[in-house]
């Protein structure tokens, strides 16, 4: 039996290593500990799902073990994308939620995602269910919980299909990376009247074709050449639990969520006009002046999607977006992220175009880099950002510091700041010109060189 280890407990949620930090007898504690942390909130119901990894019945097994020995009902939604599991947190009666998931990790991992009455937990509240575990007496409760299983396929595909209708026929290229997205991508699109060229559709927690992430280019290779060979006119795919959005344009341009965001932004701000529209610190800087552009007031948040559901919430704001790929409607849906539903939402909006590559590539973009991740050992990248704080970064216009630190320049920005989840800090770039994206690299170079000569720097 592992150990519990305070190291799987994340800024977002619940992730480890199955075998070495996380098994069933640690799920079984976390359900006991969610389920109390259910009832103390007057709530007796919670649902679970799990995503397509080898790993996933064991642990929900014993989740809901842990769940019931609490004294709460679970309602068992079966193989699901995250964020159909939070759909029914929506709609079910049930404002609880766990998802047995490792996201975008690799194989060897998984863990929990969760909606507590209503919000998706972060941070404290995270911890505290690890405090709660270390002191329980292992005690279970005089009533124990209920069982039932549930199929919310149907109803979530529908609610989807009854919102959002293309305005044209059109032929898609979608790549699921084995993921669980795949269970449903291609049925949802065909059902709005789209061709679905499927790639990687066929769930398999092994991701024997690339990895299930597409923040990274070298996992959209594949639905690139789709796109060049074939007679598709764009590429959307997911990530491992479907709460993520990549895009590729005919011609292989990646469209990055926040380029994405743009396109979302000018439709939703039609209908919400002068609202707040959430975006994280790693998206471009073009998307404030386009937001303001567009009738709309761009407000810059933390990085997490946790935090920007809570900001969203707090804000009544229609619409946020992360660099990752979590997108996320209010207006027409429910305030969570959703890949799948922010896939329909954009062949609404390309449907209405001949050309969907014209309108995605005429989208304003500089010269950037994806993310660049700079390894270290554990809790010294929170060390490096407090460090890196204190330089001056001669030139630049603003230093932004809600997360991390983001160095704006009057031609790019460059932004260094502490993952939540793993020993890295996370590092991205952008400039007019690659001779100022050279600048702006270098001057970072010369800060976290000065700080930590033995950095092995991604750039």
């Amino acid at each position: 039996m592992v150990a519990l280890s305070t190291s799987i407990f994340k800024a977002y949620d619940i992730r480890g290593v199955i075998g070495k930090t996380l098994d069933a007898g640690v799920a079984r504690q976390v359900g006991q500990a969610f389920g109390r942390a259910v009832l103390a909130k007057g709530e007796r119901k919670v649902v679970i799902g799990r995503d397509g990894r080898l790993s996933g019945p064991e642990l929900a097994g014993a989740l809901v073990q842990g769940l019931q020995a609490a004294g709460v009902d679970v309602t068992d939604l079966g193989v699901v994308a995250t964020p159909m599991l939070y759909f029914a947190t929506s709609v079910t009666g049930a404002t609880s939620g766990v998802m047995v998931t490792g996201s975008h990790n690799p194989p060897d991992y998984n863990g929990f995602k969760m909606v507590l009455a209503g919000e998706a937990i972060h941070g404290e509240t995270i911890t505290a269910l690890y405090r709660d575990i270390a002191v329980h007496d292992g005690q279970v409760a005089a009533r124990q919980g209920g069982y039932a299983t549930h199929d919310i396929r149907d109803a979530y595909l529908a609610r989807i299909i009854g919102d959002v209708k293309i305005a044209r026929p059109i032929k898609i290229a979608v790549d699921c990376g084995n993921g669980v997205a795949g269970a449903f991508a291609g049925d949802l699109f065909r059902a709005m009247g789209c061709e679905v060229i499927e790639l990687f559709c066929e769930v398999d927690g092994r991701f024997p074709n690339h990895h299930p992430d597409p923040a990274h280019p070298e996992n959209l290779r594949d639905l690139i050449e789709c796109l060049r060979s074939g007679d598709a006119e764009f590429g959307i795919a997911f990530d491992g639990d479907g709460d993520r959005l990549g895009v590729v344009a005919k011609d292989g341009q990646i469209i990055y969520p926040d380029r994405q965001l743009m396109l979302f932004a000018a439709d939703v701000l039609t209908r919400h006009p002068g609202a707040q529209i959430l975006y994280d610190v790693k998206c471009t800087r073009h998307l404030a002046p386009w937001i303001a552009s567009h009738g709309g007031e761009p407000l810059m948040c933390q990085t997490g999607h946790s935090l920007i559901k809570a900001r969203l919430r707090e804000t009544g704001a229609p619409l946020g977006g992360e660099m990752s790929g979590h997108i996320f409607f209010s207006d027409r849906w429910y305030g969570f992220d959703d890949g799948l539903y922010a896939g329909a939402r954009l062949l609404e909006l390309l449907t209405r175009v001949a050309d969907p590559s014209a309108l995605l590539n005429a989208l304003p973009q500089s010269d950037s880099t994806p993310e660049l991740h700079l390894q270290l050992a554990e809790g010294e990248n929170v060390a490096l950002i407090d460090q890196l704080r204190r330089d001056p970064f001669a030139g630049s216009e603003r230093i932004i510091t809600i997360d991390g630190l983001r160095v704006e320049y009057a031609d790019g920005f460059g932004l260094a700041r502490s993952s939540n989840t793993t020993p890295v800090v996370a590092m991205r770039f952008e400039a007019e010109t690659p001779a100022a994206l050279a600048r702006i690299q270098a001057q970072f170079q010369r800060a976290i060189l000065a700080v930590r000569p033995d950095a092995k720097l991604p750039f």
